[in-house]
């Protein structure tokens, strides 16, 4: 009779539980927009932070042509302060509220053809908005893979994976210093992001427009039609013409500091820009400089500077046939 009793009264309590509207789900932690020392303390991710799993106060988001980092994997994420959101202002970045939180994490598949055997983690770069401007900051993951640590000197580590064809490939990757950093994210003297221009995310994930989503979610505010923003083509889809591919990957591998106000505007006539015109762009006057800059891997001398130990094999063919047609 006791036992019927007790359990009698945890029914009730579960049912009441069930059917009690002023219980509300726990909500993740607020992201910090802070430099702390461990990444775990921004609370980016919820549970265990090597499952990479976003906090529902972060949002994942992808570029239709994305930067080349040694084949490395990229997950990468904004968190906006609560009750804000991104604001329109043209094809370029929208505009970020202060404390906003933009992460980037490298990682390397053990083996490209079997995911269940995991993967590396190698650093999260993160960039935070603090007083109308950007701060940037690296995070180097531990080698039992529970955390990153805040490193502002850079530093290299031995990577090796298995490609989707079996093969097997190894480099020494490089972790970029602050400084390194500071080059490519570099517009007149003020740290600025690369990746999240509309027209760079503007094209569908899993079917459904990604600005579109970001409307939808009030991530996004001031646009009405999201046909109305430019885009970039995605340099790998050859459904797409030649040139538009060419100038789509030159503009998010290398526009960045070929500008007018980036790290080597004074070194250099290209602007690299997608929407510069050709002949303004200078590549037809560069392009032997341009094929000996990227047809070869040589430290100090081969584009980019930094940010890759190797050649792009399948980026450089596409500059090589591009150029062929000038």
């Amino acid at each position: 009779m006791k036992k019927l009793f007790i359990f009698f009264v945890l029914s009730s309590f579960v049912f009441s539980c069930e059917n009690d509207d002023s219980i509300t789900p726990v909500e993740d932690p607020q992201v910090i927009a802070e430099f702390r020392t461990n990444l775990s303390e921004l609370n980016l991710y919820a549970g265990n932070i090597s499952d990479l799993v976003l906090s529902t106060r972060a949002f994942p988001y992808e570029l239709n042509t994305p930067l080349f980092t040694d084949y490395a994997h990229k997950q990468r994420s904004i968190a906006l302060p609560p009750n804000t959101s991104m604001e329109f202002d043209g094809d370029g970045f929208p505009i970020f509220p202060n404390n906003t939180v933009i992460a980037k994490t490298f990682y390397y598949n053990v083996d490209e053809r079997d995911l269940s055997l995991g993967r590396q983690i190698i650093e999260t770069r993160v960039l935070i908005k603090i007083n109308g401007d950007w701060e940037s900051g690296d995070y180097k993951w531990n080698e039992d893979q529970t955390d990153a640590v805040l490193e502002p000197n850079g530093s290299t580590l031995p990577i090796t994976w298995i490609d989707a064809n079996g093969v097997s490939n190894s480099t020494t990757y490089a972790i970029p210093s602050s400084s390194q950093c500071f080059d490519c994210h570099n517009t007149y003297g003020n740290t600025t992001p690369i990746g999240p221009k509309l027209r760079t995310m503007n094209f569908e994930v899993n079917g459904v427009n990604q600005l579109q989503k970001f409307l939808d979610n009030n991530q996004l505010r001031g646009l009405s039609d999201v046909s109305s923003i430019g885009k970039i083509v995605d340099w790998n889809d050859t459904s797409e013409s030649l040139e538009d591919r060419a100038r789509s990957y030159f503009d998010i591998n290398c526009a960045h500091c070929h500008i007018p106000g980036g790290f080597c505007e004074t070194q250099s006539t290209l602007n690299l820009a997608y929407e510069t015109s050709l002949e303004d762009s200078n590549i037809q006057v560069r392009k032997n400089s341009i094929l000996f800059r990227v047809g070869s891997y040589n430290p100090g001398v081969s584009m980019p500077f930094i940010g890759t130990t190797m050649l792009h094999d399948e980026g450089v063919q596409l500059i090589q046939d591009y150029l062929d047609t000038l």
